[in-house]
């Protein structure tokens, strides 16, 4: 692609910003960019590693578009708030368009940079010599390639347990270099059908899984992290026993819900497989992810979003969650349901946290649906949360109490981390806000937009207009 999607030798470049090695910064000026005579350590190998989870950082927490809100945005878990700067009001109202910009275009955008450089590094890592460091570099940069083309695929193309049409419709471009997808700068690739994307994102982890270390760090993958992402990956699928095995090689522990506040300030990092740290020298520089949801400061809440009305009356009375993770907040006189798991780490409203991109959590939730899928023993494993998480609870459900019970808590759990849209986009669900406002008694402004049916073409975003001006083989997706 000519502008777009294409590899570019002086990609690197992202590694060289990050550090401050002394190796780079004696690089002579003609082998800057040049990955033949870079990679020639262990280190510089790492060093381009931590480039392309630059690119993850970049959109997953991009101040005003990041991959860990902007799929709850899109949700039914909030409401706009009229007093804020009705920030993402085109995604919340689902009038999006190819030329929108923000999500639509940077996601597309980062992700394939984050595949390009980890690229870089695979294509060159037989420069380093056989042993863990080799396998553990490789594993990263496969573990990488497969998440940024997952997001892609799952953000514009279908998810195949959506639909009966939807492994045989269009994903995106899989580019690896191992299969000389590399070698044209200027290719003009067509895109693949979703069940050929997810046959190469499940290969890349599966591979990943037998080479990454037990532990690269904080803010980077592991083996635990590898796991983790295949049984989301093969829970979206359809591969449910895959899945369950995949969370049982997860030896991460579940948060009490003592420790979740802290979890959300930063404090701890209980329960966390996968994250983007902020405090790491790979993201020292990064955004502020919060500000998706408010722009609160020491003497106001100024919010973008809080609670959908129905979804916190919904929550169980004795779940010690919601008040971990919403507060009041007050502006021009009104009180609102607001957000706080993003509002800063301990003793700041900035909006400047890790990304949560995998909890323990989510994996034990994973395995629960996919047990309920088989007709398994999916409701002791549920209860190894829900005894983590209520003051007390019935239980005892079969049937669609059960199914329920386990969405329920997937809802609560994993609210405002950027998985609600998928979760319904997979399951094929509508998107159902409720009809009152914003107001924190459900007075104000309803929502323009309260239903989005479950085969409305709005659950795929489109192709950036750049992107089809760039490459005269890609394909809009339908209804743009």
């Amino acid at each position: 692609m000519k502008n777009n999607i294409k590899i570019l030798v002086l990609l690197f470049s992202f590694g060289f910003f990050l550090s401050c090695d002394d190796e780079l910064n004696n690089l002579e000026p003609f082998t800057e960019g040049n990955p033949e005579t870079f990679f020639n350590s262990v280190s510089a190998f790492q060093n381009g590693v931590d480039g392309a989870y630059r690119q993850l950082w970049n959109y997953y927490s991009s101040t005003g578009s990041g991959l860990q809100g902007i799929p709850d945005i899109l949700s039914d878990n909030v409401i706009q708030v009229q007093t804020g700067r009705n920030s993402n009001s085109d995604y919340y109202n689902y009038r999006y368009t190819p030329a929108t910009g923000g999500a639509i275009s940077l996601y597309w955008s980062e992700a394939y940079e984050a595949v390009n450089v980890a690229n870089l590094v695979i294509g060159q890592i037989d420069n380093l010599g056989d042993g863990a460091d080799k396998d553990n570099i490789l594993g990263q940069a496969l573990a990488i390639r497969a998440l940024a083309h997952f997001d892609l695929v799952r953000v514009y193309g279908k998810i195949p347990t959506q639909s009966a049409d939807a492994n045989a419709s269009l994903g995106v471009v899989y580019i690896k270099v191992e299969d000389g997808d590399t070698g044209d700068p200027l290719a003009e690739p067509v895109r693949e059908t979703v069940a050929s994307n997810y046959a190469e994102i499940i290969g890349d982890l599966e591979r990943a899984s037998q080479l990454i270390g037990d532990d690269n760090g904080q803010g980077k993958l592991n083996v635990n992290g590898v796991y983790g992402l295949l049984s989301r990956v093969y829970l979206y699928n359809g591969e449910y026993q895959k899945a369950i095995d995949a969370a049982d090689n997860v030896s991460v522990q579940l948060a009490t819900a003592e420790e979740l506040e802290g979890l959300y300030t930063d404090s701890n990092e209980a329960g966390i497989v996968v994250k983007l740290a902020i405090n790491t020298s790979v993201e020292s520089s990064g955004n502020n992810v919060g500000v998706l949801y408010s722009q609160t400061s020491e003497t106001a809440d100024i919010l973008e979003f809080a609670f959908d009305f129905d979804f916190f009356n919904g929550f169980d009375v004795d779940d010690q969650r919601l008040g971990i993770i919403s507060y009041i907040g007050v502006n021009t006189g009104n009180q609102y349901n607001a957000i706080s798991k993003f509002l800063g780490e301990a003793g700041e409203v900035n909006g400047r946290v890790d990304v949560k991109v995998m909890r323990a959590e989510e994996v034990l939730l994973n395995k629960a649906e996919a047990q309920y899928e088989l007709g398994q023993d999916a409701l002791t494993t549920l209860n190894t949360l829900r005894d983590l998480r209520f003051v007390s609870y019935a239980g005892g459900e079969t049937g669609q109490a059960l199914e329920d019970a386990i969405q329920y808590n997937r809802r609560a759990e994993l609210a405002f981390e950027g998985h609600r849209f998928f979760d319904l986009k997979r399951r094929g669900e509508a998107v159902m806000r409720s009809t009152m406002g914003d107001v924190i008694d459900g007075s104000g402004t309803p929502p323009d937009f309260p239903t989005l049916a479950a085969d409305n073409f709005r659950f795929q975003l489109p192709i950036p207009t750049s992107e089809i001006n760039a490459n005269q083989n890609m394909v809009q997706n339908p209804g743009y």
